[in-house]
């Protein structure tokens, strides 16, 4: 057994992973050869790695669509598994990256903070992300969620010099460890009842015990209250608009789409894998929490004032219209659509909240912070081009045609039809409703109030092509969506072919 474990077929599938990790560990020497007005050689290095390691999942996707039975790669001994459902997931999750690796020169150069060990930590974190999307044994993705977790905390503390930026990171990294805590106790029962770590074994013992199994029923519970929290769901969402708050503000881009991206493939791949024969019981649950979800998230938005915090709460919105997909999911065969709804919506959500961060970024000049409401005053006098484009990526997250989040919002719905959950559709679409009322509050400062200052915007080639790149595919994806409709209903191939 032991040397099954070191077959050159199994660490071919962990190219990508392999990659970023030997480019992360070649920034932080790269580093110290650099003076500081070089220092942006440490992003191009870090988008060097990403490239490679994105071409490689790209083969892996050509490979398997060139082989119509195509069987996913288990490595490991069934512990690591290469599907559409791993490579897709995947590749959001290094565009995201590689969208706010570009969205980090201009910043980092405005704070002083320009060094080696931010992209290091970055691309760190999307090795952990990318083992969340792809393991399917509790120990992988334990690690891989740790790996993704601890970079999370350093990176959102970053700003040393900065006393909110380290108060988010203390509060984020307590009550991660809480929730990591919940979430290990509930594996260690899963490992109990299925004298396994890996899924499908767990999976097949759970199908053994009887209905009711108060076992099964702890552990079910414990795992979503961790779950619950690494995606921010209420009421486990409390750290989010501290977090958000208190980060750099690239990283607040970055918390709020690459970890939440690997968060909802680490729930998806339990909720499948393992706990496909509690279905009934934790769409029960679900169904709760994505209702307060998308209540609290949509009410708390209204009144915020803060920019970052505000898109704390609308992340948690979003999360709610995510749990919904969950909910439909539950249905068996039938909530096909539930998934594909899903995939979809992570896909459209990583553009068009990354864009609108974009913009945000752009606010940060040299003495002013950037971050409040009113600093979008008059925006469409002095700046009219970032104002057009944030006026964009709010309507595509209010989910107004003809933009990518309408099609994330419709598919939802339509899941939610087609499972005959009408009530949960008519509560979607009533909040739906309220999101255009607090995202229009940002439109209506930049059309219609006077300006707070006349400080040109912050710019840089990195902003500008970021910004290009979620411009188009927000309006691409929203215009012509079948090409990444395909590729969301691929993804969806292992679990209902």
């Amino acid at each position: 057994m032991g040397s099954r474990f070191f077959q050159l077929g199994d660490y071919v599938i962990l190219k990508p992973e392999i990659l970023l990790t030997m480019f992360g560990l070649a920034i932080l020497i790269f580093d110290l050869w650099l003076d500081k007005p070089r220092k942006y050689w440490n992003a191009i290095m870090a988008l060097v790695g990403v490239a490679f390691a994105t071409l490689q999942v790209l083969l892996f996707w050509q490979t398997a669509l060139a082989h119509p039975g195509f069987t996913p790669y288990a490595a490991f001994d069934g512990r690591f598994t290469l599907d559409f459902f791993a490579i897709y997931l995947q590749l959001i999750i290094l565009a995201a990256t590689a969208i706010v690796i570009l969205v980090s020169i201009k910043y980092l150069d405005i704070e002083e903070e320009h060094d080696g060990e931010y992209y290091a930590l970055l691309l760190l974190a999307a090795v952990g992300m990318m083992a969340l999307a792809s393991g399917t044994d509790l120990i992988v993705l334990f690690v891989g969620l740790e790996v993704m977790a601890l970079s999370e905390y350093v990176l959102t503390g970053y700003l040393r010099r900065s006393r909110r930026s380290n108060e988010a990171a203390v509060k984020f990294f307590l009550l991660g460890a809480f929730s990591s805590g919940l979430l290990l106790f509930g594996m260690s029962l899963l490992y109990g009842i299925g004298g396994s770590t890996k899924l499908s074994v767990i999976s097949e013992r759970l199908a053994e015990r009887p209905v009711g199994d108060p076992l099964s029923w702890i552990a079910l519970i414990t795992l979503l209250a961790g779950l619950y929290f690494k995606i921010a769901a209420v009421p486990f969402h409390q750290w989010t608009p501290d977090a958000y708050e208190g980060a750099p503000t690239s990283i607040t881009a970055f918390l709020s789409v690459g970890p939440k991206v690997a968060s909802f493939a680490l729930f998806l791949r339990l909720l499948l894998d393992c706990l496909w024969p509690l279905r009934q019981e934790w769409q029960a649950m679900t169904i709760g929490v994505a209702v307060a979800t998308l209540t609290l998230g949509n009410l708390a938005a209204i009144t915020q004032t803060n920019i970052k915090r505000f898109f704390g709460y609308s992340t948690i919105s979003h999360v709610g219209y995510l749990l919904l997909g969950v909910v439909a999911l539950g249905n068996g065969a039938a909530g096909r659509d539930g998934l594909t709804a899903i995939f979809i919506y992570l896909m459209v959500y990583a553009f068009m909240n990354l864009g609108a961060f974009g913009v945000i970024i752009m606010l940060r000049r040299k003495n002013i912070i950037g971050d409040d409401m009113d600093d979008f005053a008059g925006l469409m006098s002095r700046a009219p081009v970032p104002a057009i484009l944030m006026v964009i990526f709010l309507l595509s997250l209010a989910g107004i045609p003809p933009t990518a989040g309408f099609i994330g919002k419709y598919y939802i719905f339509l899941s939610l039809i087609a499972t005959e959950h009408y009530a949960l559709a008519v509560v979607a679409v009533a909040y739906a409703v309220v999101a255009l009322y607090y995202y229009f509050r940002i439109v209506a400062l930049m059309f219609m109030k006077q300006a707070r200052d006349t400080v040109p915007l912050a710019s840089g080639l990195g902003l500008r092509v970021a910004l290009a790149v979620t411009l188009s595919l927000t309006l691409i994806i929203g215009i012509y969506p079948q090409p990444f409709i395909a590729m969301a209903q691929q993804a969806m191939r292992p679990f209902f072919s």
